[in-house]
């Protein structure tokens, strides 16, 4: 205010005067303002110099990312996660100098045993057959686009992922907002993921349509048919689409009224136990013709999970393929509480459903699939370690798309047009050089995979087991996963011989026996 005065006093001394006293004034109304306002206490007692303390707050993530954290610092992801992710898709270097930058000896780490005697692989076009045995099986890519809907990512971006994945065949799942005009627009193959909300086949009650279903799921460039039954960020948890975002486009793919609330239950309503969910699977198989259905999940409550795996023995009825979500993956938007502490993790989740399917003797007749951070070479050989038969990535992808994780996809301000439906944002991501890029991540991290694979002696993904991966425990031992995690032997829940000394076997002594086919809830143990 003083400097308002005395600018005030010396107009027409110097021509900078009065943009000074204009500046003067203005940071003086904002002082005045803030002084009489009643929401900020800091702005009460410190007027103007406390909106340096918004500001930087305001910017604090940015800092942290490009001036503080580690390079190896996954917050959600570090900088090398996300560097090596640019690097292959654009197709530049990816070689690092000097070393490891881990601790090598810290608790944790983890590595790949090689072989004196490594493998010669002549291709890393790495396939598996899903639905065999069917009348429309698929040969899946072991790497693939989880899901994300049209809606949370934006037209271009779901343009460059379908046409990336046209171009490198793997396959595109649409998330459970279903097939929007530009998936199809580049025909790359999809797996129609169908949620609570049965968009794409939804009736005008909003249950399940049969004939929207067929309809939908009769279109060749639909490969699979997944029934979401819950995803790693926000497991049972179900949402609505304010009216004012479901624009003319959203409303076409998802098969609701345009400007309208679109409500996603939490939970389905075409069936409410085990065997109605098997029930369910069989009859989407039908109606697709026979295209691979599964199921995806994270693994919440055990007994649910035995549950589902009774009614299978039950009823004979067993679904193609099963995807287990970690409660480490990522969503536009959730509940702080549901992103930390809801959900199993990956590893966990993946480890029971694989057991459980060892232990009942039906781990041949069904795939599995696995998703949650997983964005290099060794992420993916891991995960296949651990049971899965081919994994998913979102995050991944979307850092090929040119994503830099300033994790504002619930504002609608993506700076990079990713995950907005803002025309003026997207506009920035060019459909034709992201998809190359999107294309070229994919085959450059499974030419990664084939490198690994080789030095292990091993020609082909399947062939990998926990006995290849090893962990330090301590600082003075390491374990293969094959003798530190617990492991069920063929058929050993049938038999009804648990081995005691498994570390989690507790889980199914516990569980197993109160699991029932026809009741998502565990039998008294009274009863």
């Amino acid at each position: 205010m003083l400097g308002l005065v005395i600018s005030l006093l010396l107009l027409g001394w110097r021509d900078w005067v009065p943009l000074a006293a204009l500046g003067f004034g203005a940071l003086s109304l904002v002082g005045l303002w803030d002084f009489i306002q009643t929401k900020h206490s800091i702005r009460r007692n410190y007027p103007v110099l406390a909106h340096l303390r918004f500001l930087f707050e305001k910017i604090r993530p940015e800092i942290r990312q490009y001036f503080v954290e580690d390079d190896t610092e996954e917050r959600p992801f570090s900088r090398n996660q996300r560097s090596i992710v640019y690097q292959r898709a654009k197709q530049e270097l990816d070689k690092r100098p000097f070393g490891t930058q881990f601790d090598v000896h810290q608790r944790g780490y983890e590595w790949i045993a090689h072989s004196i005697a490594p493998a010669h692989i002549d291709s890393s076009d790495f396939r598996i057959a899903v639905g065999a045995g069917r009348d429309k099986p698929y040969s899946l890519s072991i790497f693939n686009i989880s899901a994300m809907s049209f809606g949370a990512l934006s037209a271009n971006a779901i343009l460059a992922l379908n046409k990336g994945a046209a171009m490198g065949g793997f396959a595109h799942d649409t998330g459970e907002g279903s097939i929007s005009r530009h998936h199809r627009e580049h025909g790359g193959d999809l797996i129609w993921e169908i949620g609570s909300g049965y968009f794409g086949c939804r009736a005008d009650d909003g249950g399940f349509s049969a004939e929207r279903f067929a309809k939908n799921a009769a279109d060749p460039q639909v490969k699979m048919i997944e029934l979401k039954l819950s995803q790693g960020a926000k497991p049972g948890h179900g949402g609505v689409l304010p009216g004012p975002k479901v624009t003319p486009e959203i409303a076409e793919a998802r098969g609701v009224p345009a400007w309208e609330d679109c409500n996603s239950p939490a939970a389905h309503s075409a069936f409410s136990t085990p065997v109605e969910l098997l029930q369910f699977i069989d009859h989407l198989r039908t109606l697709a013709g026979g295209k691979p259905t599964g199921f995806k999940l994270c693994v919440g409550h055990p007994w649910e999970w035995f549950a589902i795996v009774k009614a299978m023995l039950a009823t004979g009825i067993v679904p193609d393929f099963i995807v287990v979500d970690g409660g480490e993956g990522g969503t536009g938007a959730a509940p702080v509480e549901f992103t930390d502490h809801v959900g199993t993790p990956m590893q966990d989740g993946l480890l029971l459903v694989h057991n459980t399917l060892v232990g009942v003797g039906l781990r041949d007749r069904i795939r599995i699939g696995a998703a949650g951070k997983i964005v290099t070479a060794f992420d993916v050989a891991r995960t296949l370690a651990l049971g899965a038969d081919w994994v998913n990535a979102a995050r991944g992808f979307m850092f090929a798309l040119g994503c830099l994780q300033a994790q504002t996809c619930h504002t609608g301000r993506c700076p990079t047009g990713v995950a907005t439906q803002d025309p003026w944002r997207q506009r920035a991501l060019v459909v034709e050089d992201k998809a190359t890029r999107v294309a070229n991540f994919h085959r450059n991290t499974l030419k990664a995979l084939a490198e690994l694979l080789a030095a292990a002696g091993l020609t082909h993904p399947e062939q990998l087991g926990p006995q290849h991966v090893v962990r330090r425990v301590s600082e003075a031992e390491v374990r293969q996963l094959l003798h530190l995690l617990p492991w069920l032997e063929p058929g050993e829940l049938l038999e009804g011989s648990g081995d005691a000394s498994c570390v989690n076997q507790h889980v199914y002594r516990a569980w197993w026996p109160r699991a029932t086919a026809e009741s998502f809830a565990p039998v008294n143990e009274a009863g």
